[in-house]
């Protein structure tokens, strides 16, 4: 394979193309899942101007671009995946056809060891290195949303019926309910980080948004803007007031859904689930295929989904002393957190622990806060 390693800002316009082009052709090609905007040039140039380490191997067959392997790495070899524990899809793009040599990948990427917890599926050199193989669901739309809407009812009732009756009266107790896709408005953004932030800390969770560096990376992205690439913020309104919002990535073909919140002070009509009905209902009319709902297992995503993706976590690893030190830390920690995550004896507990203490921090910093005034 020849192998060249660039840093973002050395990509070529050409190669960006090509990249694209590949993913443009990923559902005619037999591989779907490469067209997800995770795997999108435009995600690791963004990731680039965010952290340090990001690296884009390009392999060439007869001069021309036949796959793009985005990564991270440290100077000692340890690599990752471009957002490791933030992105939702990763692993290799390329054409029809196209076989790699993992090992061989490694070395030319100067790497002893690469990690990955959302490996797409049909990459066999990196999935013989998987620990573990997961659910991640989505919502088919490409038949379009009536379709969706009526299987919905077939499959749900129940739920349906609930979630469009709760949409009703919110529009009597609060006003106009309007939907707004593709929102521009920067304030909205920033409504949208503090109810998720809220969120995390109500439920004992790290806040992602505490790190300055994923709230630059998802500024950036909601100010990116290409052909067949945009971060889409998703508004929905009740009597012009904000509830519900979420933040994703878009492709020509998927939207990946990524950060859902809402204003808890309208929980009890379900805007989450209201809002993520008019996303696919909005997407169907764009030309989406399918909305990537992202693994981890939550009620709301099992009553949206129409069926299930797979992603895999693991390492791929190269002889070397560095990776057998880098496997023997993180094996542990991923092998506890899969555990408690897969078997509800363990994870209602920790659930509630953790909740209790995410009150109690809650209440701590409102404390602190008036304190000071």
């Amino acid at each position: 394979m020849d192998i060249c390693v660039y840093r973002p800002g050395e990509l070529s316009a050409a190669d960006r193309v090509a990249w694209t082009a590949l993913q443009s052709k990923a559902h005619l090609n037999g591989a779907p899942g490469l067209a997800n905007p995770f795997l999108s040039p435009e995600f690791t140039l963004a990731m680039g101007r965010c952290r340090r380490g990001v690296r884009i191997a390009v392999v060439r067959e007869d001069g021309e671009p036949a796959a793009f392997f985005p990564f991270q790495r440290t100077a000692t070899g340890v690599g990752r995946a471009v957002g490791l524990g933030l992105s939702d899809c990763q692993g290799l793009v390329h054409g029809p056809g196209f076989g790699w040599d993992a090992q061989e990948l490694l070395r030319a990427c100067g790497l002893a060891v690469w990690e990955f917890d959302h490996l797409v599926e049909g990459q066999p050199p990196f999935e013989a290195g998987a620990s573990g193989t997961f659910p991640s669901p989505v919502m088919d739309v490409d038949q379009g949303y009536e379709a969706y809407l009526s299987g919905l009812r077939e499959r749900s009732p129940k739920f349906t019926r609930t979630t469009l009756a709760k949409e009703r009266k919110l529009a009597r107790d609060s006003g106009e309910v309007r939907y707004v896709h593709d929102e521009r408005d920067p304030a909205a953004l920033r409504a949208l980080m503090e109810w998720k932030s809220a969120q995390y800390r109500r439920t004992g969770r790290s806040d992602r948004f505490a790190h300055a560096w994923i709230s630059r990376l998802i500024q950036q992205l909601f100010h990116t803007r290409s052909e067949p690439f945009a971060g889409i913020l998703s508004v929905l309104y009740a009597g012009g007031r904000p509830v519900a919002a979420h933040f994703g990535l878009r492709s020509e073909r998927v939207l990946a859904c990524w950060f859902p919140a809402y204003d808890p002070d309208f929980s009890k009509y379900s805007p989450g689930l209201i809002l993520h009905l008019r996303m696919a209902e909005a997407a169907a009319a764009d030309g989406i295929a399918y909305l990537d709902l992202g693994r981890g297992q939550k009620e709301y995503k099992d009553s949206l989904k129409t069926r299930e993706l797979a992603v895999s976590e693991g390492w791929v690893t190269r002889r070397h002393p560095i990776a057998v030190g880098h496997r023997a830390r993180r094996a542990p920690v991923r092998a506890l957190r899969n555990a408690v995550l897969s078997r509800p004896e363990f994870f209602d507990p920790a659930d509630r622990v953790l909740k209790r203490m995410g009150k109690i921090r809650s209440r701590s910093q409102v404390t602190a806060k008036t304190t000071k005034t």
